[in-house]
C-alpha cells in the first residue's frame, strides 16, 4: 500500500518549473529571445515571414514591420517577439522603439534601457498576421536587421528568425552603444578598497558584519564619505557578484521609487551609472550624468566601483536627508542587469548620507519575517514532533490514565497540535502584516530569495496546508477509538501532509539545476501501513516534521 506514495514523492522531487507568459509580458527573454518553456526549438523550417515596407531608412524614419504566416495550410501563431539590433552584430542590444498599430494584439517591451525597444503579443489568441512600426534611432548603425521569435504552440517554437536587412542611406553610421556618454572617463582603481577608517572618517554599509573588502572575497561593502569643499559625496562599492552590484537610496523599506547606482560587468569593463526606479520594473538610466571621478576593477569576480556625486541635484535624492540604504547583487547580460540574485541587503534605520560617520548594520530578512520563519520552525519542529511521538509511543504506556475525561496521551497529542495550528495561524499572518496586505510582494519577502512563481506556489501551498491542518484537528477524534479508525482517514492524513511538505520545497528552487527536490523521509514504521490509527498519524506527521 506504501508504494504508490513513495513513487509519488519519488517522482515529484523531479520536477521541472518552467514560465510561459501567455500575456506577452517577456522581458526576461530579451537578450537570448528563448521563451522560457522548458523544451527546445523546433529544428524544422519556420513557416512564417517577416516582412518591411522599404529597404533603406533615415535617422528618426518610420519603418512597417509585418510578421505573417508563409505556409499555405491553417498554420498560426499564438506568441511572437520582435526586436531589431545592429546587422553586424545581432547579440548586441536592441536598437530603435516601437510603435504599436495593434493594442489589443500585441504590446511593448522595455528590453535594456529603453522602453519599446520590443514588440510583443498581449493574449495567447492564434494569430496569423500581426504588425508594428519600427522608428529608428537618431545615431543608427550602418545596417539593421529584424528578428522574431515565433510561438505556435507551447512546446512548438522557433528562436531568431532571421528577417530583412535595411540599410541606412543618405548618413554615415555612428558608433552604436548601450551605455550612455559620460563626462569623465573611469579609470583603474590603484589599490583595492578598505575598512579602516569605519565610522570614524567615513560610513560603512557591510555583510557580512565587519568584513574586510581588501582581505575577504566575500564581503559586500558600502562606504560613502564627505569630499573636503563639503559639496559632493564619494561613495565606493564592492562585492562578489556575476554581472552587477549595486546600492538604492530608498524612503522606506520597500522597492520602487527609488534612485540606484549601478557597477555593471559589460564586457570586461565595468559601467557606473544612476537609474530611477518605479514601482518594482527594471531600472531607468537617468537621463542627467550626475557622476563624475568615476573608477573601478574587475579582478577574481569582485566588482568594485568608486564615483563622485553632487550633495544637491535637481531631483530629489539630495544626499542632506536621510534615507534606507539597499546593498543588492545579481546576474547582467550585455550590460543589462537581471533581477537581484538575493533578498538586498537594507539598513537597519535611515541614514543622512551627509551626516556623521558610522558603521551600519543592515538584514537581508525582516523582523516580522524572522519570526515568521521561527513560529513555522516552533510549530512544525516541536509542536508537532512532540505530538507524533507522544501519540507513537506513549499510547500504549498509559493505557488507563484519563484526564478530563480522555486518556492522557491523546489530550498531550491533542493539545501539541491545537498549538501547531495557533502557531501556523500567527506565522502565515506576519507577512501580510509586514507588507499591509495580501499582494504578491508578500509572498517574496517570506524567503531571502528572488520573487518568482515558486514563491506563488509556496504561498498557496501554505494556504491550503493552513486551512487543512484544522481538519487534522477533526482526525484526532477517531485517535481515541482506534476501532472507529476508517479506512479512509489514511488518505486524509496524506490529504493534510501534502500541502505543506509540497509548500516548503517548491521554496526550495534550485535554479542551477532547475529542479525540485522533494524529500521523503519516513521514521523507522514498518510495511505495509496496517489501518491503525497511530502509526497513519505519525506516518503523516512524519512527513510534516522532517520537511518542515
Amino acid at each position: 500500500m506504501w508504494r504508490p506514495y513513495f513513487l509519488l514523492a519519488v517522482f515529484t522531487g523531479c520536477v521541472d518549473l518552467v514560465a510561459g507568459f501567455s500575456n506577452g509580458k517577456v522581458s526576461a527573454a530579451c537578450g537570448d529571445m528563448v521563451p522560457q518553456h522548458g523544451h527546445d526549438p523546433s529544428p524544422d523550417p519556420p513557416p512564417y515571414s517577416i516582412t518591411v515596407d522599404k529597404p533603406t531608412f533615415r535617422p528618426g524614419e518610420n519603418i512597417t514591420v509585418s510578421l505573417q504566416v508563409s505556409s499555405t495550410d491553417s498554420m498560426y501563431f499564438r506568441g511572437f517577439l520582435i526586436e531589431a539590433r545592429d546587422a553586424g552584430n545581432l547579440d548586441s542590444p536592441d536598437l530603435g522603439v516601437f510603435i504599436l498599430t495593434d493594442p489589443n494584439e500585441s504590446r511593448l517591451l522595455q528590453c535594456g534601457h529603453t522602453q519599446g525597444s520590443g514588440v510583443s503579443h498581449r493574449r495567447a489568441s492564434r494569430k496569423t498576421q500581426v504588425e508594428a512600426v519600427w522608428e529608428s534611432p537618431k545615431s543608427p548603425p550602418q545596417q539593421v536587421q529584424f528578428l522574431v521569435t515565433v510561438v505556435h504552440e507551447y512546446k512548438v517554437y522557433w528562436v531568431k528568425i532571421a528577417g530583412p536587412v535595411v540599410s541606412l542611406r543618405g548618413a554615415t553610421a555612428a558608433p552604436h552603444t548601450v551605455v550612455p556618454v559620460q563626462t569623465t572617463i573611469p579609470t583603474a582603481l590603484s589599490t583595492p578598497f578598505s575598512s579602516a577608517g569605519c565610522g570614524h572618517n567615513k560610513s560603512c554599509l557591510r555583510d557580512p558584519v565587519g568584513c574586510q573588502p581588501e582581505s575577504d572575497p566575500h564581503c559586500f561593502f558600502l562606504s560613502f564619505s564627505n569630499d573636503e569643499a563639503g559639496s559632493s559625496v564619494m561613495f565606493e562599492l564592492s562585492g562578489p557578484a556575476q554581472g552587477y552590484i549595486s546600492f538604492a537610496l530608498s524612503l522606506d523599506k520597500w522597492m520602487g521609487n527609488d534612485v540606484v547606482y549601478l557597477c555593471v560587468n559589460n564586457g570586461g569593463r565595468v559601467t557606473i551609472n544612476a537609474a530611477i526606479v518605479s514601482g518594482r520594473t527594471p531600472p531607468e538610466l537617468a537621463t542627467e550624468d550626475a557622476l563624475w571621478g568615476q573608477a573601478w576593477t574587475l579582478a577574481d569576480g569582485i566588482i568594485q566601483c568608486r564615483f563622485h556625486r553632487n550633495i544637491v541635484l535637481h531631483e530629489r535624492f539630495n544626499l542632506n536627508q536621510s534615507y534606507f540604504l539597499f546593498l543588492a547583487h545579481g546576474r547582467s547580460h550585455q550590460g543589462l542587469i537581471h533581477r537581484h540574485d538575493r533578498q538586498p541587503l537594507i539598513s537597519t534605520d535611515q541614514k543622512v548620507i551627509t551626516g556623521r560617520p558610522e558603521d551600519l548594520s543592515g538584514s537581508r530578512s525582516p523582523l516580522l519575517i524572522k519570526f515568521h520563519g521561527a513560529l513555522m520552525l516552533a510549530a512544525w519542529m516541536w509542536t508537532v514532533s512532540t505530538a507524533i511521538f507522544i501519540a507513537r509511543h506513549f499510547k500504549h504506556h498509559w493505557p488507563d490514565v484519563t484526564l478530563l475525561g480522555q486518556r492522557l496521551w491523546f489530550q498531550l497529542h491533542r493539545t501539541m497540535m491545537v498549538l501547531a495550528v495557533v502557531l501556523t495561524s500567527v506565522a502565515f499572518m506576519l507577512p501580510f502584516i509586514y507588507r499591509g496586505g495580501w499582494s504578491k510582494v508578500s509572498v517574496c519577502y517570506v524567503h531571502a530569495c528572488v520573487c518568482a512563481p515558486s514563491m506563488l506556489a509556496h504561498l498557496f501551498l501554505h494556504l491550503s496546508e493552513w486551512l487543512l491542518a484544522f481538519l487534522n484537528l477533526k482526525l484526532c477524534i477517531f485517535v481515541s477509538a482506534p476501532h472507529t479508525f476508517p479506512q479512509q482517514l489514511i488518505v486524509a492524513s496524506w490529504l493534510v501532509a501534502f500541502p505543506f511538505s509540497s509548500a516548503r520545497d517548491v521554496s526550495c528552487w534550485d535554479k542551477k539545476k532547475k529542479k525540485l527536490f522533494l524529500t521523503f523521509f519516513v521514521n523507522s514504521y514498518p510495511f505495509p501501513i496496517e489501518p491503525r490509527s497511530d502509526q497513519n498519524v505519525s506516518l503523516a506527521g512524519s512527513i510534516l516534521l522532517f520537511n518542515s
